[in-house]
């Protein structure tokens, strides 16, 4: 199989379904932007070193490749004899269920924090501003097109947890967060 179809040189891209838009299209912004946070994620479970860890952001990884191809094909367009996965609301538990997992084996969040701390608990957040950017371009996108009604809250609860995986991340490095240290002027 080729990698390169030529198809996309005029500035079209298929999504599912076989509709051709603009490369610049809203669609094609959001799940361009969850293909570079699985990327950063991808990243960053290279800076970890705790099997547990590891392996519940390879799990948001198989995640997001799930979004992708649900924001890849409009729900108009889906075809009967094909089944397209979906986010519905399992997953929404399941995150938030990760959620309080972590943050129970965490001290108390007294004070704002910046990110950073070790590479990993960094690359983590940095993670979070991408989901938060994707985030926000999905609810761009949900103003002219259905998009469903779990894909909003997943990111929103996505971030929630990087947030908290990337506290984690520090924890199981005994490497203090940053607390924020607000300068008066």
């Amino acid at each position: 199989m080729k990698i390169y179809t030529k198809t996309g040189d005029n500035g079209k891209t298929a999504l599912f379904g076989g509709e051709r838009v603009w490369k610049s299209d809203k669609r094609i912004n959001a799940y361009g932007t969850i293909d570079e946070l699985n990327a950063v994620i991808g990243l960053a479970i290279t800076e970890v070193n705790d099997d547990e860890l590891a392996g519940e952001l390879k799990s948001i990884q198989n995640d997001l490749f799930t979004l992708g191809s649900d924001l890849a094909t409009p729900l108009s367009k889906e075809k009967k004899n094909f089944s397209v996965p979906r986010i519905d609301y399992t997953l929404i538990e399941k995150t938030e269920k990760s959620i309080d997992k972590y943050d129970s084996k965490l001290p108390e969040l007294k004070s704002f924090i910046l990110p950073g701390g070790s590479k990993s608990a960094g690359l983590l957040h940095y993670a979070r501003t991408v989901c938060r950017r994707a985030e926000r371009e999905v609810v761009e996108l949900s103003h002219s097109e259905n998009l469903g009604n779990y894909i909003e809250p997943y990111l929103n609860r996505l971030s929630d947890l990087l947030f908290v995986l990337a506290r984690y991340a520090n924890f199981i490095m005994d490497i203090p967060d940053i607390k924020w240290e607000r300068i008066a002027p």
